[in-house]
């Protein structure tokens, strides 16, 4: 998406890190796909909401901001560092969001919801991510909630993203695409205003890089699929405002490998993240 993509990254090394020397294990396969599975987990469509997100047959409307954390240097060099890219463009990602809770059935709250980024041109570059989201979730006990969600994201980003070697050549569009899916178990206590909640489950990340300048296919021989948690909290202001927040983390998982690399383990070094995210939404 644009806040990583869209950065130009020409053929130098970034100041900060110029007196960095690569290390032994550095290898080309894993830090190019690193960085692919970064883009994609910075905008999976985590719940940021407890396993019942409003009352039943009502919705919220409002905006979700993911953090977007700071990427080192370590991980910006590309082309056996000789060059950096700029990944650090910009610090979120926002996305209007709605989610409806529909009529229960029995206990059961079913809900869907979705988040969408339309194709604005922003920092040179072209985007958009639409995001689906199904769940249900029941009250057991007086303050103990339990549900399950798939959630499922979609990016596109057009732009001079990989950048010229020459800062005198003209740009030439790129074109990247992610999509992650995934299961999610939550669990949460419902109180008068706050529900403290816990999600644990599984994501599958898929990229594809295409650069523009030579046609050149950027496969992701290490896309990321793995476990991935929350923890976080959803409180209800007033009547109508919600406000909520989360820890969220990739740690690492299974990938397919890749036969010509060599100390590749473990896994997290094909991608990780962990960061925090927001929700605000009028409930009406």
């Amino acid at each position: 998406m644009w806040m990583i993509l869209g950065a130009v990254a020409r053929a130098q090394v970034a100041p900060e890190c110029a007196d960095l020397e690569m290390p032994d294990d550095y290898n080309e396969q894993v830090q190019a796909d690193f960085l692919a599975n970064y883009v994609a987990l910075a905008t999976t469509y985590s719940a940021v909401h407890g396993p019942i997100p409003h009352e039943p047959g009502h919705a919220g409307v409002g905006l979700d901001v993911g953090i977007i954390p700071p990427l080192g240097c370590e991980k910006r060099f590309v082309l056996n560092y000789t060059k950096t890219e700029d990944t650090n463009k910009s610090p979120i990602v926002p996305r209007p969001r709605i989610i409806v809770a529909l009529p229960a059935l029995g206990k059961v709250v079913p809900y869907i919801g979705g988040a969408y980024v339309p194709p604005v041109p922003l920092l040179g570059t072209v985007n958009v991510i639409a995001s689906l989201e199904v769940g249900a979730g029941a009250p057991i006990g007086e303050h103990f909630q339990l549900g399950g969600r798939f959630h499922a994201t979609t990016q596109k980003t057009v732009g001079d993203i990989a950048g010229a070697f020459d800062p005198e050549d003209p740009p030439v569009d790129d074109i990247f695409v992610a999509s992650t899916m995934g299961l999610d178990v939550l669990a949460g206590w419902e109180t008068e205003h706050i529900t403290p909640f816990l999600a644990a489950g599984v994501t599958d990340v898929s990229t594809f890089f295409l650069i523009g300048d030579d046609g050149y296919v950027a496969n992701n021989l290490h896309p990321y699929f793995g476990p991935t948690f929350s923890v976080g909290a959803d409180g209800k202001l007033f009547e109508h405002l919600h406000i909520a927040g989360e820890l969220y983390g990739a740690p690492g998982g299974y990938s397919m490998p890749d036969r010509q690399a060599e100390n590749v383990t473990p896994a997290s070094r094909y991608g990780n993240i962990v960061t925090g995210r927001f929700r605000f939404a009028w409930e009406f």
